[in-house]
């Protein structure tokens, strides 16, 4: 306070001095600045004066500012003892009010203990069971009865209790049920429709012939954008359109639990997926055994008219042009004056020209079928160099990676051996009906020679 003070005199003299410089530059005569000095000191005295007063009544008010805070202070150092003590006798008399609680108690502790586990699991069956698509809201009481039993001041009701009971049986019972009922159905389109749902127990939902699925997380029924196959669906559209009776429909017994089961087989791949796995060698493979197959089918029905022809022409007397065995039979006629040798090199003249025609095509099955194998091995080796490269790529933390890449890699070796399989079986057979042509042109000709040779 009293260095406050002095700074408020020095300022006023640093004023006063000012003012007097000034007044000398505005007085006439030493008698005005004389006058114009008097009057400033007056007016200097009397605002030092009032500075002063009010430089004390602040110091007053500060000072009882100061008696207050301590006045408070004192309060409230008072009012904490209080409330301390009282927290003490309050936290004396909760443990005893516990103990009480806790004796009088007794053995529901246990049963407590049991009521809330089997409600903790009942929660989660609940959950995720597919009675709640049909039966909403069922395990919302849940929640407010395991926080009352683990709650210090709150009680199980026996309504409560006995409800938990009851939605115990009531999932079991629903389990065995077979209901229709109308719910809102979300198409893989984004569509939603409201229809009939046929809920097999606790196993699977089905609408229409196709099969679906619920969202416990936001209590939606969606159809699986993936169905299983055709067999299986139709036996899901006749279980819906059945009135009474026993009908045969394809589950998964995992339903309750997930439907794994179900979710392996709609994710296995079709025949015509597994072939695209294939990739460019398995078209190669696939091209090459439908030309193979295609040419072994030519040549089969080919040689079978062969085949016929020369039967006829077996049992007539007369050349037929229309067949080999003809065509031999009219070199001979045309020679049958020449000596044996002649005769006999101009019949096989004639049935090396036939040969060509007869055994066409079996060589281009051979090939085929020894390199159709082949093909299916170079597709697996690329594709199992792929696999590794991946693998050294990802890691081979996921096994179902590892497993899918080796799966399409085997892919080619099965298109090879399904091309080659029946290739063989085609030239075998395209094989026997040229040979069996070729033995009775051989055994004819045989026989003309021989006829040629007695008479000569």
């Amino acid at each position: 306070m009293k260095m406050t003070f002095v700074k408020g005199c020095l300022v006023a003299l640093a004023a006063s001095l000012s003012a007097n410089v000034a007044m000398a530059d505005q007085a006439a005569t030493l008698d005005e600045l004389l006058e114009m000095v008097r009057e400033s000191r007056i007016a200097e005295t009397q605002e030092h004066r009032q500075r002063e007063a009010r430089f004390r009544q602040e110091r007053e008010n500060r000072a009882e500012l100061l008696r207050e805070a301590r006045a408070t202070r004192d309060s409230e150092e008072r009012r904490s003892e209080r409330l301390e003590q009282t927290y003490e006798e309050q936290e004396r008399e909760v443990r005893a009010k516990m103990d009480q609680r806790n004796e009088r108690l007794g053995s529901l502790r246990e049963l407590f203990g049991h009521l809330t586990s089997t409600a903790g699991d009942l929660r989660e069956t609940l959950y995720g069971s597919l009675v709640s698509a049909q039966i909403p809201g069922r395990g919302e009481f849940l929640n407010e009865l395991i926080d009352k039993m683990n709650s210090n001041t709150r009680l199980p009701s026996i309504a409560e209790i006995e409800r938990l009971w009851f939605e115990m049986q009531r999932e079991m019972v629903e389990t065995g049920r077979v209901v229709v009922f109308p719910a809102e159905v979300s198409k893989p389109d984004g569509q939603r429709v409201t229809q009939d749902v046929v809920r097999i127990g606790a196993y699977n939902l089905v609408s229409e012939g196709k099969y679906l699925t619920y969202n416990p997380a936001s209590g939606r029924i969606e159809e699986l954008p993936r169905q299983p196959a055709g067999a299986v669906r139709s036996s899901a559209a006749r279980l819906q359109n059945a009135e009474s009776g026993l009908v045969q429909v394809g589950i998964d017994p995992t339903g309750p639990t997930g439907g794994s089961l179900l979710a392996a087989l709609i994710d296995s791949p079709t025949w015509g997926e597994r072939w695209h796995q294939g990739g460019g060698v398995g078209y190669v493979i696939t091209a090459v055994g439908v030309f193979g197959f295609l040419l072994g089918l030519w040549r089969i029905i080919y040689l079978f008219g062969v085949s016929g022809k020369v039967t006829a022409q077996l049992k007539s007397s007369t050349p037929n042009a229309n067949n080999p065995l003809g065509r031999v039979l009219q070199v001979a006629e045309e020679n049958k004056n020449v000596d044996p040798e002649t005769l006999e090199l101009k019949l096989e003249e004639a049935v090396l020209k036939e040969r060509p025609a007869i055994e066409s095509g079996l060589s281009l099955l051979k090939i085929i079928a020894a390199v159709a194998p082949l093909m299916g091995l170079l597709g697996t080796v690329v594709g199992m160099i792929l696999t590794f490269q991946a693998i050294t790529i990802f890691g081979a933390g996921d096994p179902k990676n590892m497993a899918g890449g080796i799966s399409s890699a085997l892919i080619t070796t099965v298109l090879g051996l399904v091309v080659a399989i029946p290739t063989v079986l085609l030239h075998t057979i395209v094989n026997g009906r040229a040979k069996r042509v070729i033995h009775v042109l051989d055994e004819q000709t045989a026989g003309i020679i021989a006829e040629n040779a007695e008479r000569k």
